[in-house]
């Protein structure tokens, strides 16, 4: 099971979430401030680090930007109280994986932690699979039944983020901006022409589908 580094400096909240955690079988190992957590990750390879942002000695946003300086992958997660864009945008800007706002429901943390996980562990291990379908990243294939599925270069990125994140919404505007970057030729329709494309390539997948979220873009849902 992940080992988790929980880093926070009020310590009932502290207590609380190593509990829910340890009652999911992870191994986690807690710490009050950022100066301890950053001892802690140089001295064990963690799968995950959930973070409190203004702690004492060291805040947040200096341990993560300490963690990224020799460790680019281990996932981390913010929690804090400060619902800002300011703040989020801060932190995304440093490499974090996600941001939970206080108060929150420890059964939802644990739902984003799980994802977090699941999103790691296909990055390191370069495939994606689910039901009868499987994507490599590292040699860029893509098949059904173990029989290869031709996607262009853009078809196949955009359906392994909606696969990296099933059940997550994501606006066409959102991926016009990470997949079509500065072509001013891009529309919300060209969007739906590929999601065409890649529901038609994918027709014979058993382990999910494309869904249309009317007004708001697409997700994958499985199956």
């Amino acid at each position: 099971m992940a080992k988790i580094l929980v880093v926070e400096d009020d310590r009932d909240l502290n207590r609380l979430v190593c509990a829910c955690l340890r009652g999911k079988g992870y191994e986690v190992i807690s710490c009050v401030d950022g100066a301890e957590g950053l001892a802690q990750t140089e001295q064990t390879n963690f799968d995950l680090i959930l973070t409190d942002v203004m702690m004492p000695n060291m805040d947040g946003f200096d341990f993560a930007e300490n963690v990224r300086k020799f460790n680019q992958s281990v996932p981390i997660i913010f929690m804090s109280a400060k619902d800002e864009k300011t703040s989020k945008l801060l932190g995304y800007s440093l490499g974090i994986d996600d941001y939970v706002v206080k108060p929150f429901d420890v059964d939802e943390l644990i739902m984003k932690i799980a994802a977090v996980l699941r999103r790691a562990k296909i990055h390191s291990e370069k495939e994606l699979r689910i039901g009868n379908f499987t994507m490599n990243t590292e040699e860029r294939l893509a098949a059904v039944n173990g029989e290869e599925i031709a996607l262009t270069v853009r078809e196949f990125d955009l359906l392994f983020k909606l696969l990296s994140y099933p059940k997550k919404t994501f606006t066409r505007s959102a991926l016009m901006d990470e997949f079509w970057d500065y072509d001013s030729s891009a529309t919300s329709r060209t969007v739906d022409v590929y999601m065409a494309k890649i529901r038609e390539k994918t027709a014979e997948c058993d382990g999910f589908e494309i869904v249309t979220v009317h007004g708001l873009g697409y997700k994958a849902v499985l199956k």
